[in-house]
């Protein structure tokens, strides 16, 4: 699944929202795994980035390699308060809603976050946040990249939908 596709349907469906969403670099690279799943991490992290930003929310897919191979690194980052480095691990547990989110939410339940972690765990990668360069908070999902479109189909059983 192309995850930059994913990120430029997102977009295109939030016009008009409070605060606009841009889509920065999106590099070409695919992940395996759930496309629906994969949408609902993208849509957590973009309404959270909305919710606490000032004016600002940037949306970005890099491909990064290690040892391991060729990664996904989706960020999402605002330019809103930001996420207390003493937090940054706490907003992960379920039902965690830091006392400014508290202040600026009519609702939720503090469990978007940690489901979005869980998601990006099953599909072998892993969510952190992080300071942003516009002084908000910056969440990143790094998902392990797949074979590209075309190649051998090495992409294992990744379940869609």
């Amino acid at each position: 699944m192309a995850l930059a596709e994913l990120v430029r349907a997102e977009v295109a469906r939030r016009v008009g929202d409070r605060v606009a969403v841009r889509a920065d670099e999106l590099a070409d690279i695919d992940v395996s795994g759930s496309r629906g799943q994969l949408a609902r991490v993208l849509g957590n992290l973009l309404d959270n980035a909305q919710r606490h930003a000032e004016r600002a929310v940037e949306v970005s897919v890099r491909r990064e390699r290690d040892a391991r191979g060729a990664w996904a690194v989706l960020a999402v980052a605002d330019d809103g308060a930001g996420v207390p480095e003493a937090e940054r691990e706490r907003v992960f547990e379920r039902f965690v809603r830091l006392d400014d989110a508290r202040s600026r939410d009519d609702g939720g339940a503090g469990l978007g976050l940690a489901i979005a972690r869980d998601v990006v765990a099953r599909h072998g990668g892993t969510l952190t946040v992080r300071e942003a360069a516009a002084g908000g908070a910056c969440f990143e999902a790094r998902l392990p990249g797949a074979a590209p479109a075309g190649a051998a189909d090495a992409r294992g059983a990744g379940a869609e939908g």
